[in-house]
């Protein structure tokens, strides 16, 4: 599920192989999108007007979140799109696939920029984000490592290794400065940004850390 970013509307994804706009005051359901052909995994607003959606049928979808229309459908991914985000300057959007890749695009015009997979994961991608300045991207995987990335040109930036199963979720801190990754561990843990050092290790959950942000 995802807030638009004045806090007004929700968006919900679910089994049905829909996403749904909601009215956070009156609690109205305003729109149905409906177009995926599989389980929507994942969804995101751009801005107060646009969604992105991440299905089974290995599409990323953009909708007018005003009028419920679609806008784009972005293919290319091999695999089940797990996991979507957009980039704070709304010009990107980055998604994580079983394909084992993380792919950017156009928000406006949904063009394919790059396929990020040299020196990439060795497995499902279950999480991607941006950092604030959108510069670089994070992104999570089965394969236990967290990756960064340069937005604007796809190259590999480093890899950070310690958690010791899957990499869930991942988030930059709001100044950039810090990356934190939950896992199938039941850790989260916290990195320098810049250098990848490991900075602390967070221990306590007693299930799976699905999900972090910052």
């Amino acid at each position: 599920m995802a807030f638009s970013p004045d806090s007004a509307e929700l968006a919900s994804e679910s089994d049905e192989r829909v996403i749904k706009i909601w009215n956070i005051n009156t609690g109205e359901c305003r729109h149905v999108l409906s177009g995926h052909k599989g389980v929507v995994n994942s969804v995101v607003f751009l801005d107060s007007h646009r969604v992105a959606s991440g299905s089974d049928d290995m599409t990323v979808m953009i909708w007018d979140a005003m009028t419920g229309k679609h806008l784009h459908t972005l293919e290319g991914h091999a695999g089940r799109v797990i996991s979507v985000a957009f980039s704070p300057d709304s010009d990107r959007i980055a998604s994580g696939s079983e394909d084992k890749t993380v792919k950017i695009w156009g928000a406006a015009s949904g063009k394919h920029f790059h396929t990020l997979k040299n020196d990439g994961h060795t497995d499902y991608v279950r999480s991607v984000a941006f950092s604030p300045d959108s510069s670089k991207i994070v992104s999570g995987s089965d394969d236990a490592t967290v990756k960064i990335w340069d937005t604007t040109t796809g190259k590999y930036l480093y890899t950070i290794e310690g958690h010791t199963d899957y990499v869930t979720s991942v988030a930059f801190s709001p100044d950039s400065s810090k990356i934190v990754s939950g896992s199938n561990d039941k850790t989260v843990k916290i990195w320098d940004a810049v250098t990848g050092e490991h900075l602390r290790t967070l221990e306590g959950h007693t299930d799976n850390g699905q999900t972090t942000r910052l």
